[in-house]
Order: structure tokens, then C-alpha cells, then sequence
């Protein structure tokens, strides 16, 4: 994260606390599975499966492969349209969150919330360098790690003595909009994916409007050298 400039470190948290809020709407309609935390899936279908709770391991791995599903979607995104690649990414990314919203508004099933795991995977097509991600939108262990790895540098005397705050931000983002999406949750039940979808769509513009000026000026988020 250290390459990128501070509004794109912004931009970086308000992605992550869509992803938490989408983490939320999934975990609460789900009970108990998620969007973007794949470990948890994982750790899910792994327990369901020695334990005989088949519906558990179809599910959990349904999930996985619409959150593979959607890194893959970005993935050739990004190839088709490499000077397009982040607002190409969004419009995914929003489409996705729509198409899961109005499915479960016009005929509720679980299955439509498939879309948001796809959409989860999709995002993190968003920070990529030389088609590896760069910043990790939809897991907070990785950042959590680097925390710890900067902060224990920083203690220790390294010259950039603040990059851990970076990670810090980006989990705080992802934490605060699982907690607005619980609450919202709680007040528009399914509802709620329209404001997942309104908010994304609000990325997109604001995504857009920074690919634009990053073609005028450099890389894609990149510091000035």
C-alpha cells in the first residue's frame, strides 16, 4: 500500500467497507456464511463435511467457487481492457450486487446470494500490479499482517515509520461497514443489498473519475517518483 497516493489509500477503505458491509448482508441471510471471508467458508465447509451436514458443504462451496468465479470475471476484465480495467471492474461489481438484489426481491432464495461472493471476488480485481493484487480489498488477515510486520519495523527503527497505519485503515474500514451493514440488515432485511448496490455504484463514478485523471498522470494510484 505504500506505493499508492493517499486518495487512492481512501478509496482502498471505503472498498473494504463495502466488502464488510456485503460481509454482514451475506453473514446474516446465510447464517453464519460469508461474501468475502473465504477462510471462514472454508473452515465451514471442512467442519460440515466431517460432521455430515452435507446442505452446509454444498453451500460453503458454492461460495468459494462464486468468490473464484468473480476474481476470474475481473481477471479477464482487466486483459479485455487493460486501460479500462478499474471501472470495468466496478460496473461488475455493481451489476452483480443488482442482479443478487433483485432476484431476492422478486423471488427470495438463498442461491441469489451467490452474486455477492462473486461480487467480493470481483472487487479485488480493483488494486492489481502486473496482474497480481496489490491491495487485498475483501481479507483482513493479510492486512492485519502487514500491520503487525510494519509496526514491528517502526518500533525497531525503519524509515517509514507510518505505513502500518495504512493497514490499520483499511481493516477499520472493513469494520465499520460490517457494522452498518448489520444494522441495516436488521431495519430492510434483503432490502438492504440496494443500498450495497447504490454504494457501489457510487464507487463506480468515483473510480471512473480516478482511472480518468491517472491516465493523465501515471499509473493507476501510483506516487509520484
Amino acid at each position: 500500500m505504500q506505493s499508492y497516493r493517499p486518495p487512492m489509500i481512501a478509496l482502498a477503505v471505503c472498498l473494504a467497507a463495502l466488502a464488510g458491509f456485503v460481509d454482514a448482508l451475506a453473514f446474516s441471510s446465510l447464517g453464519g456464511f460469508f461474501a468475502s471471508f473465504m477462510s471462514g467458508n472454508t473452515t465451514r465447509l471442512g467442519v460440515s463435511f466431517a460432521t455430515g451436514r452435507m446442505d452446509e458443504v454444498r453451500m460453503a462451496g458454492a461460495l468459494i467457487l462464486s468468490f473464484v468465479s468473480g476474481v476470474m470475471i475481473a481477471t479477464v476484465i482487466g486483459r479485455r481492457w487493460p486501460k479500462r480495467q478499474q471501472a470495468a471492474v466496478m460496473i461488475a461489481v455493481t451489476a452483480l450486487l443488482g442482479l443478487a438484489a433483485a432476484i431476492m426481491q422478486i423471488r427470495p432464495d438463498t442461491r441469489a446470494l451467490l452474486l455477492l461472493a462473486a461480487a467480493m471476488g470481483a472487487e479485488n480485481g480493483l488494486f492489481t500490479r502486473e496482474g497480481e493484487v496489490s491491495i487485498g480489498l475483501t481479507y483482513m488477515t493479510g492486512s492485519l499482517v502487514k500491520m503487525g510486520q510494519r509496526l514491528a519495523g517502526a518500533l525497531m527503527g525503519d524509515a517509514d515509520r507510518w505505513t502500518w497505519a495504512r493497514y490499520l485503515m483499511l481493516w477499520l474500514g472493513f469494520v465499520c461497514g460490517v457494522v452498518m451493514g448489520a444494522r441495516c440488515y436488521g431495519a430492510y432485511d434483503n432490502g438492504a443489498l440496494w443500498l450495497a448496490t447504490g454504494g457501489a455504484a457510487v464507487l463506480t463514478i468515483v473510480v471512473a473519475a480516478m482511472a480518468g485523471r491517472a491516465e493523465r498522470e501515471g499509473p493507476w494510484g501510483a506516487r509520484a517518483a
